[in-house]
């Protein structure tokens, strides 16, 4: 009996080991984190090792980050490629932020410190849960065309019930230059109460892009009580190319182009470009270009301002000396706070 009972308490220690044993291997086991990283956890700090981890999945960039890191950066999953010019697929991946004035050759004075800001502005809105890039094309859309794959909207914003933007990057349509003259300016509308919206247009075509400025109006009409936007009063905003597509909507409207039937902007925002229509029934238009654009003939800026003043449109015409062409939001030239003045053009426009 007293045999049994030695027998009985050695398999209970025999089995407490093994037990023991089990927990510590586990304690020290190496976990593969979301971003591709072996960890080894040990003990009590295993824990703390993951939690930190995952925070550092969402913090911010600085200038010496590559290109490569922001489009693979998990705040932004899924749509990461389109933050910075590159889903052509061909860039250097070792390209620091603060060199890339490379990848947006028909813009000027990229300025690195604007850059890492509003790349770092859309990880806090990440963080505090708010939804920054949306889709307006559907599914079926994207099947039926797979460039539409290379779009989206994103949303910067401001006063729930607030008027809406919609700004169109230029970049020749070879590219979209949000980075420099998309996120720069929305975040300044964000920070005017304005609700903005940044969007990726299909490259290659200023058909096929003006048709995408078409769409996402109607996607922010269908869907403005989603945003918390107001549809009345809205604007266009755009530079070289996406200020041609501004242009074109603002001529024929976005049923021309596909789009709902809706009415035209409250105002355009029409920054260095040489395109020459205009209408009679032209909405109110802000127009800024610089003398020393080597891109854009500035007579033929002046003469489109002329005649659309002449046609009875109404218009505020910046002209500055030494921005060059595709300048974003002007720093370090004299057009530096020429968006200040757009803005303020937008303001008188608005419905009380």
């Amino acid at each position: 009996m007293k045999k049994n009972k030695i027998i009985l308490i050695i398999e209970l220690l025999l089995v407490l080991m093994i037990f023991l044993t089990g927990c510590t291997e586990k304690d020290a086991s190496s976990h593969i984190m979301p971003d591709g990283e072996t960890v080894t956890l040990n003990g009590v700090g295993n824990l703390n090792a993951i939690t930190n981890k995952k925070n550092r999945s969402h913090v911010h960039v600085n200038a010496n980050d590559s290109i490569f890191h922001i489009i693979n950066h998990p705040a932004f999953e899924g749509f990461g490629r389109f933050i910075l010019p590159t889903d052509n697929g061909i860039f250097d991946k070792g390209m620091k932020l603060n060199n890339i004035n490379a990848l947006l050759p028909y813009h000027n004075h990229v300025d690195p410190d604007t850059t890492v800001g509003v790349i770092n502005h859309m990880i806090d809105k990440i963080n505090a849960g708010k939804t920054i890039f949306y889709d307006f094309y559907t599914d079926q859309q994207k099947q039926e065309d797979p460039a539409k794959e290379s779009t989206g909207l994103f949303f910067f914003r401001g006063k729930p019930g607030a008027p809406f933007a919609v700004v169109c990057p230029g970049g020749g349509f070879a590219y979209v230059g949000s980075i420099h003259e998309g996120f720069p300016h929305a975040m300044a509308l964000s920070k005017k109460g304005y609700n903005a919206f940044v969007l990726k247009y299909r490259t290659g075509s200023e058909l096929k892009a003006t048709e995408d400025l078409a769409a996402a109006i109607s996607y922010v009409f269908k869907k403005a009580k989603m945003f918390a936007v107001s549809v009345d009063d809205y604007s266009l905003w755009g530079g070289s190319a996406g200020a041609r597509m501004v242009g074109n909507i603002a001529l024929k409207g976005t049923a021309s182009f596909g789009g709902d039937d809706l009415p035209k902007p409250g105002i355009v925002v029409i920054a260095y470009t040489g395109q020459t229509i205009f209408s009679e029934d032209y909405p109110p238009a802000f127009i800024t270009v610089s003398e020393d654009d080597g891109i854009v003939n500035v007579s033929v800026v002046d003469r489109r301002v002329e005649n659309l003043r002449g046609a009875g449109a109404e218009v505020e015409y910046r002209k500055y000396k030494n921005a060059g062409h595709g300048f974003g939001l002007g720093v370090g030239t004299d057009a530096e706070g020429w968006i200040e003045h757009a803005i303020r053009f937008w303001a008188n426009h608005v419905s009380e």
